[in-house]
C-alpha cells in the first residue's frame, strides 16, 4: 500500500446521469454526479463515485481542495499514480463503451 495520490476533477453537479465523462484538455477528470451542489452533497457523491469506480473503500477518497468549486483536488489513499491512471482509464473506457459510468 502506498501513500496517497492527488487527482484534479471538474464536477458537474445535478447531472442526469452519474459517471466519469473522460479527461479534459487540462488533464483533469470530468465527473458527473446527480447530487446537487448543496450542503456538500455533490462532494460526497464525487467521493463515493470515485471509490466505487476505482474499486476502493470510500474512506480512501477525500476532497482536499475546492469544496465550494466545480474544480476540486481529490486525495486518494493507497494507490500510486500509475495504478490510479490505469484504473481511471479503464473506468472511462468502460463508460464510453456502454458500461457503467456515463
Amino acid at each position: 500500500m502506498s501513500g496517497s495520490t492527488r487527482l484534479t476533477v471538474r464536477v458537474q453537479p445535478g447531472a442526469k446521469e452519474a459517471g466519469l465523462a473522460g479527461f479534459l484538455a487540462d488533464g483533469s477528470l470530468k465527473v458527473k454526479v446527480r447530487a446537487p451542489a448543496v450542503e456538500g452533497r455533490a462532494n460526497e457523491a464525487v467521493e463515493a463515485l470515485l471509490a466505487e469506480r476505482l474499486g476502493i473503500r470510500r474512506t480512501q477518497v477525500r476532497v482536499t481542495r475546492g469544496a465550494m468549486s466545480r474544480l476540486k483536488q481529490i486525495e486518494i489513499a493507497g494507490i500510486d499514480p500509475a495504478e490510479l491512471q490505469e484504473r481511471l482509464s479503464a473506468a472511462v473506457d468502460a463508460a464510453r463503451s456502454g458500461g457503467r459510468g456515463e
